[in-house]
């Protein structure tokens, strides 16, 4: 379980205390949207005392930068309560969260908008330089996190989030204000030796500001980055999820050419030696309970199906058949079936039909039936296919590809060699595609 933050502890406080006003609110029937624009509205308030500050005042008089602040924290108050409206009043809406969103950005920009002109008028113009960047910070810290979040990652992180920057402007602002009632709105501090002072009562306001231009910079960058990290993962994922599915496509596709006999046209029952293989195919030997094998071009690697057995000798009804690679290309390595193998390609389903006997089918194609049961003449358990119209105790399924691309390869023929259970003579079927 994630750790829970000192800023979500904090939230959590906060809620704690303006949940009874929230309730209030709810029973005189404000809607989130309601409480949303009367935070937009109140920050127009805070544009027009700066402005009219700006325009009525002096630059010691520092009265409107306090009671601008102390607008700033009552607006960013209605900036929590039209959340804590709509969940406590089970009032959410995706409309409301977009709503909520734009006028968010439109108090924010009104806002500064009042801080610049103020700025400006009053001639700190290197202050309100940086004003306008922490404008821009504050915009790309919002406009990051909603990119990254249509992208499918979540961006939340970083230090100068929209509550921060509200409180960190309110408080600086009204301590500006006050300090320039007690101290004076003129009051600077020389260092010796520089001809300009190095601080003045409006700096208590100017410094943050400008604090703030670097820190909104640095945590929308931040965002961008762990955005970046995030996606990259994510298509990361996604292009193994891609090679997972084409793995599990070429597996089936395969697999349906080598069994897919109710997609082809047959061919009649007599073998014939056109397409010779260019490969030498090892036959396994020394397998004890082996069923049945199954080879194809281009390489020797063999899967075997063997017959299941526990350890009293009884047949596992379970899972009566084993499959594994006899990997003859690596010098015949017994292997098992990778997950993906077993689970969309060869693996194969067993179904019990009573009487030892089983009908079987591979994972990845269905539609070919194979029927394992116990010979009369040996009594010993034998796979039993049906093809061209003759059922063949099957030894061996061998699929010939000639060229082709690896997405579609050139499947000539499929070829089930076995014996006839009648006579237990040989059997070679084959089936052109």
């Amino acid at each position: 379980m994630a750790a829970i933050t000192l800023r979500d502890r904090l939230q959590q406080g906060i809620y704690v205390i303006i949940n009874p006003f929230v309730k209030s609110l709810i029973r005189i029937g404000l809607t989130p949207n309601a409480v949303t624009t009367i935070g937009l509205l109140l920050n127009i308030g805070v544009a027009v005392i700066f402005i009219f500050g700006a325009e009525k005042s002096n630059r010691g008089d520092l009265s409107f930068v306090g009671w601008g602040g102390a607008l700033v924290l009552f607006a960013g108050l209605f900036d929590m309560l039209d959340g804590q409206v709509a969940r406590i009043g089970n009032m959410s809406s995706t409309f409301g969260a977009l709503y909520d969103s734009v006028l968010d950005r439109y108090s924010e920009l009104i806002m500064f908008l009042g801080i610049c002109y103020y700025l400006v008028s009053h001639h700190y113009f290197l202050s309100s330089l940086f004003a306008f960047i922490a404008l821009m910070g504050s915009m790309m810290v919002s406009y990051t996190r909603a990119r990254a979040e249509g992208l499918g990652v979540e961006c939340k992180g970083g230090l100068m989030q929209r509550p921060e920057r509200v409180i960190t402007i309110g408080v600086v602002a009204i301590a500006c204000g006050i300090t320039g009632h007690y101290v004076g709105g003129d009051y600077k501090v020389y260092v010796p030796g520089i001809s300009f002072h190095v601080f003045e009562t409006m700096s208590i306001f100017t410094i943050p500001i400008t604090i703030m231009a670097f820190m909104t910079n640095i945590t929308a960058i931040n965002r961008l980055n762990d955005a970046k990290k995030a996606l990259n993962l994510k298509d990361e994922q996604q292009k193994n999820a891609f090679q997972v599915k084409k793995v599990v496509v070429i597996s089936a596709f395969i697999l349906a050419s080598i069994v897919g006999f109710g997609e082809v046209t047959t061919s009649s029952a007599q073998v014939d030696t056109n397409n010779p293989s260019s490969v030498k195919f090892p036959t396994p030997k020394g397998i004890k309970n082996q069923l049945f094998y199954l080879q194809r071009d281009p390489n020797t690697n063999t899967i075997i199906c063997e017959l299941n057995l526990d350890k009293n000798g009884v047949i596992v009804k379970d899972e009566p058949i084993k499959v594994y690679w006899m990997r003859y290309g690596d010098k015949g390595e017994k292997k098992e079936l990778n997950y993906i193998q077993r689970k969309f390609a060869y693996g194969i389903e067993a179904q019990e039909l009573g009487n030892d006997k089983y009908k079987l089918s591979f994972v990845s194609y269905k539609k070919f039936p194979m029927y394992l049961m116990k010979s009369e003449t040996d009594q010993k358990y034998h796979v039993y296919v049906t093809a061209n119209n003759k059922k063949i105790q099957l030894d061996r399924i061998f699929v010939r590809i000639e060229g082709g691309t690896f997405w579609v390869p050139n499947v000539k023929y499929v070829e089930l060699t076995g014996k006839n259970p009648k006579n237990n003579a040989s059997l070679i079927e084959r089936i052109k595609i």
